[in-house]
C-alpha cells in the first residue's frame, strides 16, 4: 500500500499516478577509472580543523569587566616563560612557546601530552 499526500498535506492538488520502474541489469564494468579513495591515504587526513592557543586566563567580576578601560593591562595567570596550551575542541593536545614569524605570532610545539597518531 502506498501513502498518498492529500491536497491539505502538500502542494500537489491531485494524486500522482504511480508507474512501476523496469530496471535492466548493467554488464560488469571494466576495471578502468580512478578509485574514489586512494588506498595509500586516509581521507580523514584531509579534514580541516581549527586549533586555538591559550596564552592564559584572568578571573574578573562582571563589574570589573564593565569598568575596563582602553590601555588597561590584564595580568594573566601564566608567566612569560611558561608554555601556552594548544587546544582542539577545548582539549589540550599540545603545549609550546610563542614565537614570531615575520609579523605574526606562531607556536613552537614543545610537548605533546596526548600522543597524536598519524
Amino acid at each position: 500500500m502506498t501513502d498518498r499526500i492529500s491536497p491539505s498535506q502538500g502542494p500537489a492538488a491531485t494524486d500522482p499516478t504511480l508507474h512501476p520502474l523496469e530496471m535492466t541489469e548493467l554488464p560488469p564494468a571494466a576495471d578502468t577509472g580512478r578509485p574514489l579513495v586512494d588506498a595509500g591515504s586516509n581521507p580523514l587526513h584531509q579534514i580541516k580543523t581549527r586549533l586555538q592557543v591559550c596564552v592564559g586566563e584572568v578571573t574578573l567580576t562582571v563589574s570589573e569587566l564593565m569598568q575596563a578601560k582602553e590601555n588597561q593591562v590584564l595580568v594573566l595567570d601564566r608567566g612569560v616563560a611558561q608554555p601556552v596550551d594548544v587546544l582542539l575542541e577545548g582539549r589540550v593536545v599540545a603545549r609550546g612557546e610563542l614565537v614570531a614569524v615575520d609579523d605574526q605570532f606562531a607556536v613552537r610545539i614543545t610537548e605533546l601530552p596526548l600522543p597524536l597518531k598519524p
